[in-house]
């Protein structure tokens, strides 16, 4: 069997090199080998290859040296390293000079060939001896989660991206730092951490990194790590076979399984128990899962992405959660910025959730927001972020029952205050007709709604140290309910520790 395919292999010791040619030989393979970064370098000079397999510790340097070159040259092979077993630290290092993917020795020659096939993007054999899991509505695999919004739901963005980039709406800085990273690290296997608050949109993100890879044709498989119960974990992570416990009548795909060949991604991380991590890892590292009752493993080929709303790094020194692991899967990290932090994004993620939201109930025209309403959602602190917005907006869609959606129809007045404490900041908003400023009349401040922030913040903080710090009443005195207090409070960043505001 022949292919177009063509490979380097870069060892200096003479029998692992022939091994590797060997193994990929039979594969059917062009292979050419060096064995130093200058010999290597020098074969490089005569063509381009495929990929470029190469061994941490060479005599003239290291793989690392090798990969950099080839990034700063702009070549295009795909870099493959080995690394000595159990030395994480090189590994995550490889990874992030732009390594597809890496093996640790002893290397496992049908782990090699799996790796080698996954970085020329050929077909992965699959796992077998594993019936398909159940799939229930709307293609939610069991612990899983529903399938994206179909294409044509998919608002206007920014023109030439992919339409899995143009569903994480906004045009701030952050959002194109996500989009940017998100387009970088697709095209390998390194593991990737989204981090962010929750409602934040972490599965788009992990969604967007797959559609955007290579694995797009393979299948995505997202699971809530604290939606299963920890006895059924093993079970649903691996797979089980037939008789392995009370009511296993027939074997069983795990979500490595399931996910062969695309993309597993693991939503609250943080919150598996210390002995599933542990396997966890070892599946990992492996690349293999062994099913409940079985006695052989079965090889996987999945790219893990991971997402948490915790400080992992704590949840490490607090051991609660295995440090090993968390460098396993922390390779790149992408940090989903919250609401509060991107609010000039609004009108745009409106836009977005509001064509989605037509599309689902098969209505056109979308359904658009008047300014006032805009100006009233731009005062609300968001605490559940983009996932708080869009159930907002459900509501007020259903509300309104019309093409406008007006202030009133969103909800927020009561939450805020009072009508006439809205109709303030609608005026606010508005532009008044000029009138003539007295003699000797304090300036104008250059930014109202902050200058309105401010002052309100003072006055509340001074109602709480009056009143000892209790709320209730620190609001009574104000003519506030607890509720409007707490809002407000959250809203201004007023936080009342044991003796007094933070």
């Amino acid at each position: 069997m022949s292919t177009p395919y063509s490979l380097l292999v870069v060892d200096d010791e003479p029998d692992l090199r022939t091994l590797y040619e060997l193994s990929l030989l039979r594969e059917g393979y062009d292979v050419d080998s060096a064995g130093s970064v200058e010999e290597a370098w020098a074969r490089l000079g005569e063509r381009g290859y495929s990929a470029v397999i190469t061994d941490m510790r060479l005599p003239d340097g290291n793989g690392i040296d090798l990969l950099r070159r080839l990034e700063a040259a702009g070549r295009p092979e795909k870099t493959i390293v080995i690394t000595a077993y159990g030395s994480a630290e090189n590994a995550v290092e490889a990874l992030k000079a732009g390594a597809f993917d890496y093996l640790t020795k002893p290397v496992d020659l049908r782990q090699f060939r799996t790796v080698v096939a996954s970085a020329l993007g050929r077909p992965v054999p699959p796992v077998p001896d594993a019936a398909p899991r159940p799939v229930g509505p709307g293609g939610r695999m069991a612990a899983g989660r529903t399938a994206p919004p179909a294409a044509d739901a998919v608002p206007a963005g920014v023109p030439g991206l992919h339409p899995a980039l143009r569903r994480l709406a906004g045009e701030s800085t952050p959002m194109q730092q996500v989009r940017s990273l998100i387009e970088r690290v697709a095209r390998g296997m390194a593991p990737v951490m989204v981090q962010g608050e929750s409602g934040t949109g972490k599965e788009l993100v992990a969604r967007a990194l797959h559609e955007v890879s290579p694995r797009a044709a393979e299948p995505f498989i997202a699971v809530n790590c604290g939606a299963i119960p920890e006895q059924l974990l093993e079970a649903e992570f691996f797979g089980y076979r037939k008789g392995a416990f009370t009511g296993a009548v027939e074997d069983r795909q795990g979500f490595f399984q399931a996910a062969q060949g695309g993309t597993l991604f693991l939503d609250e991380i943080g919150d598996l128990p210390l002995a599933m991590q542990s396997k966890l890892l070892r599946a990992i590292q492996e690349r293999s899962v062994r099913q409940v009752g079985a006695t052989a493993e079965l090889p996987v080929n999945v790219r893990i992405v991971s997402a948490t709303h915790k400080d992992l790094a704590a949840e490490v020194q607090e051991g609660r959660f295995r440090q090993d692991l968390y460098y396993r899967l922390n390779v790149i990290q992408v940090r989903m910025p919250p609401l509060r932090e991107r609010s000039g994004d609004l009108p745009l993620i409106c836009d977005a959730v509001l064509a989605r939201i037509a599309h689902d109930a098969g209505v056109s025209p979308p359904p658009r927001l008047t300014q006032d309403a805009l100006a009233l959602l731009s005062h609300h602190a968001f605490p559940g972020n983009v996932r708080e917005l869009e159930n907002l907006l459900h509501r007020a869609v259903t509300l309104s029952g019309d093409e406008v959606i007006r202030p009133a129809d969103l909800g927020l007045v009561d939450e805020m205050g009072t009508d006439s404490e809205w109709q303030t900041i609608e005026a606010a908003s508005a532009e008044p007709a000029p009138a003539p400023v007295p003699a000797g009349a304090p300036a104008l401040p250059s930014d109202l709604v902050a200058h309105l922030d401010a002052v309100e913040r003072d006055i509340i903080i001074r109602a709480l140290e009056r009143h000892r710090f209790n709320r209730t009443a620190a609001g009574s005195s104000l003519g506030l309910s607890l509720r409007q207090m707490r809002y407000r409070m959250a809203r201004l960043g007023i936080q009342v520790a044991e003796h007094g505001p933070e």
